[in-house]
């Protein structure tokens, strides 16, 4: 098979809305948008809350507290069967390491070890956070799993 024999699945390409061309396609006239106004004129695009001018309901209703939940930085996560397909000369694996080798980004602050996969050496693992999982397999393979 070659690129220029491969074929859509039925049904994922659909016809093309085809408006202004007459009355009886269906989509003549005002061609699906309704009388006149700001939302038929071309161009038009109103926010999502707008209402006309009118004071919006988002900005009536009183904001109350605070949330940390933009401020929060979620830790980079690599499973213990990640760490088993890194280069066997490596025993000491930390978030540099990690990111030296493509394993998570390079700016990552934070790093979580979790314990999907198996892993047969000693390694030494230093991480923020560790799966109770992933602790016990890269003990039982004799390595140490240090949180920094």
């Amino acid at each position: 098979m070659r690129l220029h024999e491969l074929k859509n699945v039925a049904g994922a390409v659909h016809r093309k809305k085809r408006v202004g061309c007459g009355e009886g396609g269906g989509h003549g006239k005002t061609s699906g948008r309704g009388g006149k106004g700001q939302s038929a004129r071309s161009g038009s695009s109103i926010r999502p809350g707008f209402e006309g001018g009118q004071m919006p309901l988002y900005r009536k209703l009183p904001h109350r507290g605070f949330n940390q939940a933009a401020f929060r930085v979620e830790p980079a996560i690599v499973n213990v069967g990640d760490l088993e397909s890194l280069d066997a000369s490596i025993t000491e694996i930390n978030l540099e390491v990690l990111g030296a080798n493509g394993l998570v980004r390079r700016d990552e602050k934070l790093l979580k070890v979790l314990g999907n996969g198996e892993i047969s050496r000693a390694l030494k693992v230093t991480a923020q956070k560790f799966s109770e999982s992933a602790k016990a397999k890269i003990e039982k393979a004799g390595g140490q799993a240090i949180v920094a």
